[in-house]
């Protein structure tokens, strides 16, 4: 297939209003659309194949709540580590939408997956977590084509979310993700807006 312009714009149009989401509408998010996005899911790339990605979607009212007990915690914690100031800016930050995204994922990392027999990775193990990564934002992009944002939470205690969850010991929680229709629809990082960083481009040299 010989890809055109009219794709690479495509594609740029999701790459810059593809955000990290945090304010949600708490619509739910029809069924064959969550199928889209597990089939896009599949087309992720993997170190030698091994496809070590594990989603729980977490739909139990009572597991959900311990998950933002856990990110209040975490929260709070995080934001002892800052100066008096610095510490006000953070704690007015948006930085989960736990409480009305309409659908919750946890995704694992299997760490010894049949899949992929140990190609490519007995140098590097962690190219496994790498490419659950890569499924995530394969997912994001799907996610954002659909008209739906994903978020990311990485204030969490991961130990804790996997024994909440009841996940195997061998998978390693990659990322917590909330999705759903965003309240907000903007091509600015909400960071941006909250003026605690701007973009620095992106560190490209030859040697």
């Amino acid at each position: 297939m010989q890809l055109t312009q009219a794709h690479r714009d495509a594609l740029h149009d999701v790459l810059l209003w593809r955000r990290d989401v945090r304010h949600f509408s708490t619509d739910p998010v029809p069924d064959d659309v969550l199928a889209r996005l597990r089939t896009a899911m599949d087309l992720a790339p993997s170190v030698g194949n091994a496809r070590p990605w594990r989603v729980l979607q977490v739909k139990t009212p009572a597991l959900r709540d311990q998950i933002i007990a856990n990110f209040e915690a975490e929260n709070e914690k995080a934001g002892a580590i800052y100066d008096e100031n610095t510490r006000e800016t953070y704690a007015s930050l948006k930085l989960a939408g736990l409480r009305d995204a309409p659908v919750h994922l946890a995704v694992f990392t299997e760490n010894q997956p049949d899949e992929g027999r140990g190609l490519g990775r007995q140098t590097m193990p962690e190219m496994l977590c790498y490419s659950s990564v890569t499924a995530i934002y394969t997912l994001w992009l799907a996610a954002r084509a659909e008209n739906l944002g994903l978020g990311w939470v990485s204030i969490l205690d991961p130990v804790a979310v996997a024994e909440t969850l009841g996940a195997p010991d061998h998978w390693q929680l990659t990322g917590y993700l909330c999705l759903g229709k965003a309240t907000l629809d903007t091509d600015t990082p909400l960071l941006h807006d909250n003026d605690w960083q701007k973009n620095t481009p992106t560190n490209w040299q030859e040697v």
